[in-house]
């Protein structure tokens, strides 16, 4: 095992289908000995970046999915389509997962990445409104996450604040490394000098991302 442990930061929405594309590939990285994932979500689709879930858009969002799905597998189903692209008066908006996994980051945090992806899964899988707080509610108490799951339901300006704090620090990176969109992976490197793998890492062999890991950190 290594003496050392290597922080990969991830760079995501909860609601950005390439993310979702890269589930599998962070829940392999973080079984990797001596790797710990830090989740840093940019808030790339909440506050000014949320929209209304127009017809246009709808399309637009499937299109782009369906694609997703036939390069790496991960599913879209009908139900998503029917649920949340076709939901009237819907919104695509993260600001609501997004706190809701600030709310794990503050009672469980070693499970922030479990709830990404069921989060991920309720809504691309089972075509549930991760925009409600019940339904984030109910797949984090799931989970066993009922702390979480109740600061969801009665969210205080605490909760709020740390939010907004997760967001900036993950745009800083983001600016600190010349990325733009997600999903990005960053690596601190000797001399804390942080190193961006690209977000095709994740789509590629799980041991080619480890090895990138490794040489980012060494780096």
């Amino acid at each position: 095992m290594p003496s050392t442990s290597t922080t990969v930061t991830y760079l995501f929405d909860p609601l950005c289908g390439w993310c979702y594309a890269a589930a599998p590939a962070l829940q392999y990285l973080q079984g990797v000995d001596g790797v710990d994932v830090a989740l840093a979500p940019t808030g790339l689709f909440a506050g000014p970046g949320a929209r209304p879930m127009d017809a246009q858009f709808a399309a637009y969002a499937w299109a782009n999915d369906q694609r997703i799905q036939q390069l790496t597998g991960q599913p879209f189903t009908q139900a998503y389509r029917d649920h949340i692209l076709g939901a009237a008066n819907g919104r695509f908006d993260s600001g609501p997962a997004t706190l809701a996994l600030t709310a794990v980051a503050h009672t469980a945090p070693g499970r922030e990445l479990d709830a990404l992806h069921a989060l991920q899964r309720a809504r691309y899988v089972d075509g549930r409104d991760t925009t409600d707080a019940a339904v984030l509610a109910d797949v984090l108490n799931t989970l066993g996450l009922a702390d979480a799951a109740a600061m969801v339901l009665a969210p205080d300006a605490g909760l709020h604040s740390a939010m907004a704090a997760r967001v900036a620090n993950a745009q800083a990176t983001l600016q600190a490394v010349g990325a733009r969109g997600v999903p990005q992976l960053v690596v601190a490197g000797q001399g804390e000098a942080l190193r961006l793998l690209s977000g095709d890492a994740l789509l590629g062999p799980r041991e080619q991302l480890v090895a990138l890991v490794r040489a980012a950190a060494a780096d």
